[in-house]
């Protein structure tokens, strides 16, 4: 009988040949060689969901790997170089006809048959050398919305036409741009879930994400709205929890383990591990200790609330914004505090410094609530945390450090900032927030030790990361995630506190907060029963004090009195503001200027009859 004239996978020699002519001498990752293969012929839907006997490997994957293989041989590619291939002189020279194919085959498959006779039935075998190129070298995983104005979905279109367009305008367009033929593609849609979980939480809800569908990107239109893809047919829909994307496109970060396993449960089919997640620091701080789960669970997809839609989804948060901090009580207007918070997102780091009074640690608290977009109490205890620094705070109480552990050893145990990184982490599209009171109180370099460097804003990032002073295992590694934001207080008043780093003010941007005494200052002061002749005394006293202090040679406008001085403390009602403003005066603005004026008692004791004087 005649032996047939080809065989499943020689069809792909010269495609092979065509895709890396088409960027030479640029060599070509694997995966994009297989996209631009399946741009150009229809691969049956069995060869790329169907795994070849013990592989890991698509039928697909691994034909193109063993016409890899072929063409090496036959001297047309040359020896994979960091998992890319390239044409040799001859290869870029070689059009080859079905015959040639054919005969260049045999020629190969006859002389490896010599050499190793079990290698007879390859089309079933793993391709010589296809682990050792190191398959996802450079190749990039995306999880994409498909949820316009947040109630059109473009899913059905997106896989009938074979792409997958961004519908946000010129938003997310440079992050289009760098999607590669090649590069997985996931659709997801969020959602948060309180029942049937294969899990037990408690009955609180869980952030979750529904993967609708899978494919490889076959060609990006660079323009910042289309790529076009190749979905994977079978592809059925499952859920995944707890580690999450509401925004609508997302680079999976491979570096980060709960990425890696997401990325092995959308691509790779394989369950997720509950437990895993339920014994993360983070999670356990948000759900508390669980009872052991089954790793291996797989749920069927239910009907929880989609809420994905527009650029971010929500968790039934009490929205908070800058309108919130005016109405508890800022004299800052709408548009200043704006103005910081843009500042803070772009920096990341930020510092309000300002004579005592000013409301520092008071603003930095509701900042951050508006940052995180919510003051609900279970939301904050999560996301944003409070340290205070003192000249005995150390790296090890800040950073990591030796602990005893109750068994009579030490173990290494996380301070604040390595607790907020872990939780920034775990969900890496929401903000969270650290707020450093009293930041030049303590030594920021020997608190922060090497991460002052990974503060800065252009160093958020895994390929900056830097091992620590105390690992807690070989090779670890840790960056700042970009979600993570920092925010401290500085009083510019204190003699005590020695000049601040420069290296800390190159990494943090600095906004001045100013003594308030306005129309701001004097409405919410009436509202509180506090009369209009009062309070023009009040202003005006407070002025002219405020103005000694910046003219004097020892002193200067860092050492002003802050509106919050002469500000009621809480909702309840004045009764009697001259009695007020005389207690104000006597416990609190009193004993600052006997600081002030130590060595001039007599002329800290008329600045104090000054404020009273007339005062019934």
């Amino acid at each position: 009988m005649a032996e047939p004239t080809r065989n499943r996978f020689t069809r792909y020699f010269a495609l092979l040949l065509d895709a890396l002519r088409s960027t030479d001498p640029t060599p070509m990752r694997p995966a994009e060689a297989r996209a631009w293969i399946r741009a150009r012929i229809e691969v049956p839907e069995d060869d790329l969901t169907r795994h070849i006997a013990n592989g890991d490997q698509s039928i697909f994957e691994n034909d193109v790997h063993w016409v890899r293989f072929y063409l090496f041989k036959a001297g047309l590619v040359g020896s994979p170089k960091r998992g890319f291939w390239g044409l040799t002189p001859q290869g870029r020279n070689t059009r080859l006809t079905p015959e040639e194919t054919w005969a260049l085959y045999v020629r190969i498959r006859d002389a490896n048959r010599a050499r190793s006779p079990q290698n007879d039935d390859e089309e079933d075998a793993p391709a010589p050398e296809s682990g050792d190129d190191d398959e996802d070298s450079g190749l990039s995983f995306w999880f994409a919305g498909a949820v316009w104005d947040r109630t059109d979905d473009q899913v059905s279109r997106f896989l009938g036409e074979g792409i997958w367009q961004n519908g946000h305008g010129n938003q997310f367009g440079d992050l289009v741009r760098q999607m590669k033929p090649g590069d997985r593609i996931a659709i997801k849609a969020s959602f948060v879930q309180k029942r049937n979980l294969p899990f037990d939480v408690g009955g609180k809800p869980v952030s979750g994400m529904r993967i609708k569908a899978t494919g490889t990107v076959l060609e990006n239109l660079n323009d910042g709205q289309t790529v076009k893809v190749s979905w994977d047919a079978s592809f059925q829909p499952r859920d995944w929890y707890f580690y999450t994307y509401r925004v609508a496109l997302v680079k999976s970060d491979t570096e980060d383990e709960r990425a890696r396993k997401l990325i092995d449960f959308t691509f790779r089919g394989s369950p997720q591990d509950y437990a895993w997640f339920l014994a993360r620091p983070y999670w356990v701080e948000k759900y508390g200790p669980r009872p052991a789960v089954d790793a291996v669970v797989e749920p069927h997809p239910g009907d929880p609330e989609i809420v994905e839609g527009g650029t971010f989804d929500s968790e039934d948060e009490s929205a908070y914004g800058t309108d919130n901090i005016v109405a508890d009580g800022s004299f800052l207007r709408c548009e200043e505090l704006d103005s910081i918070l843009a500042r803070w997102r772009v920096k990341r780091n930020l510092v309000l410094q300002g004579p005592p009074g000013t409301g520092k640690t008071w603003l930095a608290k509701r900042l951050g609530f508006a940052l995180v977009g919510s003051n609900d109490r279970e939301t904050t205890r999560l996301r944003l945390r409070v340290v205070q620094f003192h000249p005995s705070l150390t790296y090890e109480d800040f950073v990591r450090g030796w602990r005893p552990s109750g068994e009579g050893r030490l173990m290494l145990v996380d301070g604040i900032l390595m607790q907020a990184i872990d939780a920034a982490a775990s969900e890496p599209d929401r903000p969270f927030v650290l707020v450093i009171e009293e930041i030049n109180r303590g030594n920021p370099a020997q608190i922060f030790g090497e991460m002052l460097t990974l503060l800065e804003d252009t160093k958020r990032r895994p390929s900056e990361a830097l091992e620590l002073a105390y690992r807690k295992g070989p090779g670890e590694r840790v960056h700042i995630p970009k979600n993570l934001y920092v925010i401290g207080t500085m009083n510019v008043a204190d003699r005590s506190l020695a000049i601040v780093d420069l290296a800390l003010r190159r990494r943090f941007a600095f906004v001045d907060l100013e003594p308030r005494l306005g129309t701001e200052w004097r409405d919410w002061c009436k509202k509180r029963g506090l009369d209009e002749s009062l309070l023009n005394q009040i202003e005006a006293r407070i002025s002219a004090l405020n103005a000694d202090i910046s003219s004097a040679i020892s002193l200067g406008p860092q050492f002003r009195v802050g509106h919050s001085f002469v500000t009621p403390d809480s909702d309840e009602p004045v009764l009697d503001g001259p009695a007020w403003f005389r207690s104000k005066v006597e416990t609190e603005i009193g004993p600052l200027l006997d600081e002030y004026w130590y060595d001039a008692p007599d002329k800290a004791k008329a600045a104090r009859a000054k404020l009273l004087a007339e005062i019934a």
